[in-house]
């Protein structure tokens, strides 16, 4: 599982002009992919870092500052460039996978007392947001 984690002070997802996740104070936004490999294990995991790390304004967690989050699942994280002027998606899983998983991991942040906000699975989506910092990280899990 991977996630792209930026640092913002607010931020919104839109589908077909409704806007369907919001965060209206500083906090995080996770465009969250998945690997083909992944399962409980790594979502527990991810839980714990979007919550845990010391990433917002004077060292606190998500958790310490009673930040939100908007979860956005996003496949293309999974994108190889290596080869070739097409990325592949071939590590990133399909679907019937993925949306269990994001479901679970939004579960995950949420019974950890996280407020979040979440996109539309396998929906076209235009997402705004002021990157604070700018801060942005990659984590791997």
């Amino acid at each position: 599982m991977r996630a792209v984690l930026q640092r913002v002070t607010h931020a919104e997802v839109t589908v077909e002009g409704e806007t369907v996740g919001a965060i209206d104070r500083p906090g995080l936004v996770a465009l969250v992919g998945v690997t083909h490999e992944d399962g409980a294990e790594q979502v527990a995991a991810m839980a714990r870092k979007i919550g845990e790390l010391r990433i917002l304004a004077d060292e606190q967690s998500v958790l310490d500052a009673g930040a939100p989050v908007l979860v956005v699942s996003q496949f293309t994280v999974y994108g190889s460039t290596r080869k070739g002027r097409r990325p592949s998606w071939s590590a990133a899983a399909p679907g019937p996978v993925a949306e269990p998983l994001i479901e679970d991991l939004v579960a995950a942040l949420v019974a950890a007392g996280v407020e979040v906000a979440t996109g539309r699975f396998g929906a076209m989506m235009q997402v705004s947001l002021v990157n604070d910092g700018p801060f942005t990280v990659v984590v791997d899990v």
